[in-house]
């Protein structure tokens, strides 16, 4: 398939794939009490392991997957397999099993996940020549309305049964596996040396960068997945259905403004939009936990927006500065990144909300915390920024 093979038509398909693949990783977050800590009779520390053991699959399996992408020149098929083995895991999840078992499972499934994700997006990005930032913009629109309506739906879903949302969640996997056979552009061949990812991206200049804004904001994500959900219940008594409205208030600017942001980064340097969304970004996630609960309805559609101006160009980032890793290998490193970030904020957000010992004010001091590390990753690295600015222009 040529670079210009890529139509709007199919960037709009492979932009519903990924929203059909990133749908179900969010619908279980609004009733994560119900799902977890009540079914497993757990603490809150404890419930967030939910989605730190998903993120500790994706960081195994992500230097791996992005190898063997690159040395097979087989991601089609890879991605369709792992996309399917993910249906088949998220449905196990539904099933009874010890709170140890339901963890190795949700590790299993993070694997799968972002196997296939890591995947679809590097095919996309290997085909896509120099329309890269729309379409990436409409994957992106895809994968971050995926995660909003997910957030949103599974209030719904879950508000009498919360493991429908695991039901519910296999069958929209199992329907992506189907439009991935039909949609998924065929695999190309490519000069590209495969290497283990994340050493190979680490030892081309300035891919520190984008991979440490990768890290700090699936990092601050990661307090939202897990202790938005347990704040808004436990200390403003919010119903499951009223929390994933919340979210996608977050989210859905999000998804929106991903395609216009992208298109825009394929104009001006995408580090300047980096720096500023994650600078607003960091100022505002500081915020949630501490502000009242009738002001977020005005907060999240800011952090939406926020996001938006710099995941594109984050992305564009990294493949800006490794031209000669092989996609998948930058695109297993971009998720490495983040997943580690992932893997470390509820757990962080749960050590916090437990060494304060008040769940009020744990809360407010753990997304402070979140939001300063972003605004410390943007000072730390403005040196950087220029430099890349500098070589950019």
């Amino acid at each position: 398939m040529s670079a210009s093979a890529i139509s709007t038509r199919r960037g709009l398909a492979l932009g519903l794939l990924t929203f059909l693949l990133m749908l179900p990783e969010t619908l279980p977050v609004p009733v994560l009490r119900a799902a977890v800590l009540e079914r497993f009779a757990v603490t809150d520390a404890q419930a967030s392991w939910f989605m730190s053991a998903n993120m500790l699959g994706a960081i195994l399996a992500a230097p791996w997957i992005g190898w063997l992408g690159d040395r097979t020149r087989s991601r089609r098929g890879l991605c369709i397999a792992a996309i399917a083995l993910d249906a088949i895991l998220v449905q196990l999840l539904a099933h009874p099993f010890s709170f140890a078992e339901f963890l190795g499972l949700r590790v299993l499934e993070g694997m799968a996940h972002i196997s296939a994700l890591s995947l679809l997006m590097a095919q996309c990005s290997d085909t896509a020549g120099e329309r890269r930032g729309r379409v990436m913009g409409m994957v992106g629109a895809g994968l971050t309305l995926g995660v909003a309506l997910g957030a949103a739906l599974g209030g719904k879903i879950g508000k009498t049964d919360p493991l429908l949302t695991l039901h519910t969640g296999s069958g929209v996997l199992a329907t992506a596996t189907l439009l991935a056979l039909v949609c998924l552009p065929a695999d190309t061949s490519g000069s590209h040396q495969p290497r283990v990812h994340l050493r190979a991206a680490l030892r081309q200049s300035g891919a520190w960068v984008p991979l440490a804004f990768a890290f700090v904001d699936r990092f601050t994500v990661g307090f939202f997945t897990s202790g938005f959900p347990l704040c808004m219940a436990g200390v403003h008594g919010l119903s499951g259905p009223h929390i994933g409205i919340l979210l996608a208030c977050f989210l859905l600017p999000f998804a929106l403004l991903s395609y216009p942001f992208g298109r825009l980064a394929e104009r001006i340097p995408s580090v300047w939009l980096v720096a500023i969304g994650s600078g607003a970004y960091g100022v505002l996630v500081m915020l949630v936990g501490g502000i009242d609960a009738g002001w977020l309805w005005y907060l999240m559609p800011a952090l939406g927006l926020a996001s938006a101006v710099m995941f594109v160009p984050t992305l564009l980032l990294l493949l800006e500065r490794c031209p000669n890793l092989g996609r998948s290998a930058a695109m297993a490193a971009f998720h490495g990144a983040g997943s580690l970030g992932f893997l470390l904020g509820p757990l962080c957000c749960g050590a916090i909300v437990a060494w304060t010992g008040e769940l009020s004010r744990g809360y407010t001091l753990a997304f402070a915390f979140a939001g300063l590390t972003e605004l410390l990753c943007v000072l730390l690295l403005i040196p950087a920024i220029r430099q890349l600015r500098s070589v950019q222009q």
